[in-house]
């Protein structure tokens, strides 16, 4: 297996305009992958950025023609409902002609709590990650799409923008459980 190396595009410390400029830049010094942030707030008030990610994608969809690109990660399950990052991450890859990869993880209270839904314990959260797993792939298939699952009802849904192939999902873990549930849900 050959050596791959991947860049951080840190949402918390840059501007959207620069975050395009540092992904094209990547791609031209030879950088495989890359991996953005997606935050609502910075990690610290004197980062002082958190751009929408998923217009920076499109940014970068169109300055870029090599380099693959993921969230580094996404949280599916209360932010933004899994319908949405299905629709969102479907048109990265299409935009991205095939080189987007969401990755996706319980996510941090810093960031999800905006909502003012409750913070769940890991346990839940990881529940709640693999529920949203199945939401996504069931979207990606085509055609009209319902779920009615313990967390996430979606009813009626079909994304019309779809790729060739759908997103890989990468599943974040730092934890035991969490790895399990990366093993098994996860394509990386």
């Amino acid at each position: 297996m050959a050596v791959e190396l991947g860049y951080a595009l840190s949402s918390e410390e840059h501007s959207p305009n620069d975050l395009v400029a540092a992904a094209r830049r990547a791609e031209e010094t030879g950088f495989t992958f890359a991996l953005i942030s997606d935050h609502y707030h910075p990690w610290v008030d004197a980062q002082g950025e958190s751009p929408f990610v998923w217009s920076v994608i499109g940014g970068i969809a169109q300055v870029t023609d090599k380099i693959r690109l993921g969230t580094g990660v996404t949280c599916p399950t209360i932010r933004i409902h899994p319908a949405i990052v299905a629709q969102a991450a479907a048109t990265s890859k299409v935009m991205m002609e095939g080189r987007f990869f969401l990755g996706v993880g319980t996510g941090e209270e810093l960031n999800e709590h905006v909502t003012g839904s409750p913070w769940p314990g890991p346990q839940k959260r990881l529940e709640m990650l693999e529920e949203a797993i199945e939401v996504l792939r069931l979207l990606w298939q085509g055609g009209y799409q319902s779920h009615y699952g313990k967390h996430y009802t979606v009813e009626q849904a079909r994304i019309y923008t779809l790729p060739e192939e759908p997103p890989p999902i990468a599943v974040a873990a730092a934890q035991p459980q969490a790895a399990e549930l990366a093993g098994r849900a996860g394509d990386a």
